[in-house]
């Protein structure tokens, strides 16, 4: 027996035909590169390098981003595509929402055009891998208390301080760290720290182990010891920590959307199991405990369809607020999890073996129900714009 589509609303009816043909690339792609091996990297919090030309090849590197070798798509069609990652895995669609839209797009929003035409084309054929330096180990949720310093020195800046949780910071060419200047205000320094190869004088990135989720994705802790850094790689747009909370706000959508693709994942594996395991008789989809958590699966999946697909089409108009962004993330990663546990739980036993791939979507599900904003976090960030009453206690002035 086939199992239906998780399309239950017929969304694809609101898709352009465009970006129907972006999502059903990557799919193809991903069920082709992705799945098949994904799950011997990620047991052994290896980063599979091999998928990184292949993917280069795809077309979809740079997202939203135009010209620079980038293909300009539309939000909506870039929402289909963290999806379609993160469907197939969470640490490739981590790698790509790393580089694609954090590095990425913060050199192209606030990037002069010299340094636009110096870094995106290279990044967007991924000769050159991108990070986002702005967590540190004792500013995650308050990051805009960051203590990472940059000081003028002829030339050059210089940077010292610490990191944490870096996606891609050990691998990447270009880091953009965001550092606090001697004048208090936050910009942003593209560090070239020479990849995986390294050899920047003071630049220290040290692979994260021990993680449960994202395993097959590498995040890294920097020590920046007087690094230097040319004075045409601070970013000449950024001048506020208010430009690094614009880059967050442009780019949290696709998070509320890896969370769904998550959750179809989840869903659409637990159906398949469910039609073929057969317990007392019958295949266990045939009992109505496993059909009430089925029905209501596919219930909150479509309300994340139809909130992913109406947040990112205001994104194309330019009228997305950052709690609107915030509204999805909170509640689409919140969803997301329990459709995860559930689908876990219907799998029994086998829900536990990665061969089932349910266990690694949650174990990284965790992951991405945290980053880009905590749950707490998106809730104050919806509870000040809906009161006009900031509940963030505690919060320095962003500078």
């Amino acid at each position: 027996m086939t199992a239906p589509s998780p399309d239950f609303y017929l969304l694809d009816e609101l898709l352009a035909p465009e970006d129907i043909a972006i999502r059903d690339r990557v799919r193809a792609f991903c069920a082709k590169e992705v799945t098949p091996t994904i799950n011997e990297f990620w047991d052994r919090a290896e980063f599979p390098f091999d998928v990184v030309p292949k993917l280069a090849g795809l077309g979809v590197v740079g997202g939203t981003i135009e010209g620079y070798g980038c293909p300009g798509m539309s939000n909506v069609a870039a929402g289909l595509v963290a999806a379609e990652f993160a469907r197939a895995d969470g640490s490739v669609g981590t790698f790509n929402g790393v580089h694609s839209f954090l590095a990425m797009q913060s050199i192209a929003v606030l990037g002069s055009e010299e340094q636009r035409e110096r870094w995106l084309p290279e990044m967007a054929r991924l000769e050159k891998i991108g990070a986002f330096g702005l967590t540190e180990p004792e500013h995650g949720s308050d990051a805009v208390a960051l203590e990472t310093a940059a000081r003028r020195d002829g030339d050059s800046f210089v940077l010292n301080g610490r990191k944490k949780w870096i996606g891609n910071g050990s691998i990447a060419d270009y880091v953009i760290i965001w550092a606090r200047g001697e004048d208090g205000a936050v910009g942003g320094y593209v560090v070239e720290t020479g990849g995986r190869e390294g050899g920047l004088p003071g630049y220290e990135a040290t692979v994260m182990t021990g993680k449960t989720a994202l395993r097959a994705v590498w995040q890294a802790e920097i020590t920046l010891t007087d690094v230097r850094v040319p004075v045409e790689n601070k970013l000449a747009e950024c001048h506020s920590f208010k430009d690094v909370s614009r880059m967050l706000d442009r780019t949290r959508y696709t998070v509320a959307w890896r969370a769904l693709g998550l959750a179809m994942a989840s869903y659409e594996l637990a159906l398949a199991h469910a039609l073929q395991r057969e317990q007392f008789g019958q295949p266990i989809a045939g009992f109505q405990l496993v059909q009430d958590k089925l029905a209501r699966m596919l219930s909150e999946i479509t309300t994340m369809q139809l909130m992913c697909w109406r947040l990112s089409t205001l994104a194309d108009s330019g009228r997305m607020t950052a709690a609107m962004a915030s509204l999805a993330k909170m509640n689409c990663a919140a969803k997301a999890r329990a459709i995860v546990a559930d689908a876990r739980d219907i799998l029994g036993g086998d829900g536990i073996l990665l061969d089932h791939h349910v266990a690694r979507h949650h174990a990284d599900m965790e992951a991405i129900f945290t980053f880009e904003g905590t749950d707490s976090v998106q809730a104050l960030i919806v509870g000040r714009e809906i009161t006009g009453l900031s509940a963030i206690s505690g919060r320095k002035p962003e500078r």
